[in-house]
């Protein structure tokens, strides 16, 4: 259970609505709980929901920030499934998809199918405990242990190909809000969280991220100075926030 909290760092600092964050915690809740009661089955199927709404973060930001490439995605669902996902107001609304072909969104993000099959296989071991076939495959806490770590692995290999929608989306947002005087809040520190971290469901990880992103390819922009004063702004807070 050591390493299972490193899952937080990839999910949202900030939701869309009150009723997303209290799914969030009451799963993390549920698997602590379960976790040291001993029902590591049970803790295993509330972090493998946790998994799950990850992916469904990651595809919130490419629907958002690849829209074109999102959109052609979804012609191969039936009618419905795809109107529900074009206008879909939140990332658990992927939830309606087949979980297995959620993680096909992922070849958006370079992931080949390799990297499909592997992450599809957590559906598979989540399927294996989710019906009373009279088997419980996780009864000792070094085979949840050893779970959640492969997970947080394949985890972390999703969020570094996300890597490129990140740096867009904050590159975006640093040339859309270069000017103070048309900011929807008054104050750096509000903006940047309001437009940036909620807006976007960013993560610890997505702002580290952000923090590293290389800005020199907006020199050509004539509002250079500014997207660079609001760069360092950012640095600035959440960077000191880290430390």
């Amino acid at each position: 259970m050591e390493e299972a909290w490193q899952i937080l760092e990839y999910l949202p600092r900030s939701f869309k609505t009150e009723k997303e964050q209290e799914y969030i915690k009451f799963l993390w809740e549920s698997f602590t709980s379960n976790y040291e009661n001993e029902k590591y089955q049970f803790a295993f199927l509330a972090f493998h929901m946790l998994t799950m709404s990850f992916v469904y973060f990651i595809i919130w930001q490419i629907k958002h920030n690849q829209p074109q490439d999102f959109n052609k995605a979804v012609i191969g669902f039936s009618k419905q499934v795809e109107k529900g996902l074009l206008e879909a107001t939140s990332p658990f609304t992927f939830s309606e998809v087949n979980e297995s072909a959620i993680f096909r969104f992922l070849k958006l993000i370079g992931c080949d199918n390799s990297k499909i099959g592997n992450y599809t296989k957590l559906v598979k071991d989540r399927n294996d405990i989710a019906h009373s076939n009279g088997n419980i495959f996780y009864n000792a806490a070094e085979t949840i242990d050893n779970k959640t770590t492969q997970t947080l692995k394949l985890i972390e290999e999703i969020q570094q190909q996300s890597k490129p929608v990140i740096e867009s989306c904050y590159q975006t947002f640093l040339k859309e809000n270069h000017d103070p005087e048309e900011w929807e809040y008054s104050q750096s520190n509000d903006q940047i969280r309001e437009i940036l971290i909620h807006k976007n469901y960013l993560s610890q990880k997505d702002i580290e991220i952000c923090l590293n992103c290389n800005i020199t390819n907006l020199e050509t922009n004539e509002e250079y100075n500014n997207i660079k004063g609001l760069h360092q702004i950012f640095i600035q807070e959440y960077k000191e926030s880290e430390e």
